[in-house]
């Protein structure tokens, strides 16, 4: 079995929690502030009781390369987990977004993610490369939230 490997990614923002966990967990909203990685974000399958709720699957990317996250656990305002949907090259991934609201107004923002290495000696780039991704897209997020984008 492969090691474990994980990454974590903090922000402040002005912008309220929801405003940020509403764009971020809203899969074809991700195509309005996720260029220019990201210009296709739709939803293959919406949640049960929600549209980014439990069960859903979103789809990201540009084709041909489209990736799939499926959430797993969601509260609204607050948190979003989710993995990777599907075959993936990426075993084990799961991302996890927290919100939480600071003393002064704004929020910070928690972005972590955890997977385990699919070939051995890759953990260590794959997880620098994540990392670099994921604070990439919160930028933008916390732009966008900031914005009213």
């Amino acid at each position: 079995m492969g090691r474990k490997f994980s990454f974590e990614v903090n922000r402040t923002s002005s912008a309220s929690p929801e405003a940020l966990l509403e764009r971020e967990a809203d899969g074809p909203r991700w195509a309005e502030w996720g260029k220019p990685l990201i210009v296709q974000a739709r939803w293959k399958r919406q949640g049960a009781d929600e549209p980014a709720g439990v069960g859903a699957v979103r789809e990201v990317g540009l084709w041909p390369v489209l990736i799939r996250e499926e959430t797993v656990e969601y509260e609204p305002g607050r948190r979003h987990v989710y993995t990777f949907f599907g075959a993936n090259p990426i075993k084990d991934y799961r991302a996890e977004v927290v919100v939480t609201p600071t003393d002064g107004g704004g929020t910070h923002l928690r972005w972590t993610g955890s997977f385990t290495e699919p070939v051995r000696g890759s953990g260590p780039a794959l997880a620098a490369l994540l990392e670099r991704v994921i604070r990439l897209f919160s930028g933008k997020l916390v732009k966008a939230a900031e914005t009213g984008r």
